[in-house]
């Protein structure tokens, strides 16, 4: 059967992170159409306009310009918010949603609302001392314990780009309970000491229309396990 993926990448990436999920999704026959949200095709536009409404809008758009239907749309960390908005703004044209180690939208609540307050209030300090942009990470934070060689760590830092500030602090609206939304989440075993996920995460387990998998790999799996990472998704499309 040829599904139609929408992949969404997360803070800092663009459509080109997916490349190897893209090739090997197509190969299978599906149709694939990976996206680069406003704000982060050039290091150096102006982000001051840009939200988190912004990067729904352009998934959005897509959907009603191409006229897509029953679509699988994917969202990975933070646009695990993203991908869960379209799905409820547009339940017509998303038959799935799937989150990789997606941060889950909560109507009302912004990304850094799942950060401590301290931590919060710090990135929200980062961002104003870095042109309205969330600074890119250093390569050891994102390679140490994530199953990348230093070689695709140093690959993904290389064409990071600051992600739009304003994407993090801007509530998400929901018009119905997540939990009705047709979606799986997919674990990446090695980000979770202890096999612990957060709470709001957790509590989806319980739910019908939701499913669970997990691979053994980092927050990254699109570019550490992409092979594997195609598999369940082709997986999770049937």
């Amino acid at each position: 059967m040829k599904n139609h993926f929408i992949l969404i990448p997360g803070p800092w990436m663009g459509a080109w992170v997916w490349e190897p999920v893209t090739r090997g999704l197509r190969a299978l026959g599906h149709n694939v159409r990976p996206i680069t949200l406003s704000g982060l095709a050039n290091p150096d536009a102006d982000v001051s306009t840009v939200g988190l409404a912004t990067h729904v809008d352009d998934v959005l758009s897509i959907l009603e310009k191409e006229d897509l239907r029953d679509v699988i749309v994917v969202g990975h960390s933070y646009s695990g918010i993203v991908a869960g908005q379209v799905a409820d703004r547009a339940p017509d044209r998303v038959r799935h949603t799937v989150f990789v180690e997606g941060f889950l939208p909560h109507d009302g609540k912004s990304m850094l609302h799942a950060f401590p307050e301290r931590q919060r209030a710090g990135e929200l300090e980062l961002i104003a001392e870095n042109r309205g942009r969330w600074p890119i990470p250093d390569v050891t934070i994102v390679a140490d314990g994530q199953d990348l060689s230093t070689q695709q760590a140093q690959w993904l830092v290389e064409r990071f780009v600051g992600h739009p500030g304003h994407t993090l602090s801007e509530p998400a609206v929901l018009t119905r309970p997540l939990a009705q939304q047709r979606a799986s989440y997919i674990v990446c075993a090695k980000e979770h000491f202890g096999n612990r996920i957060s709470e709001d995460v957790a509590a989806m387990r319980s739910e019908p229309n939701w499913t669970f998998h997990t691979i053994n790999t980092g927050h990254w799996p699109m570019v550490s396990a992409p092979d594997q990472l195609v598999s369940l998704l082709t997986s999770i499309a049937a």
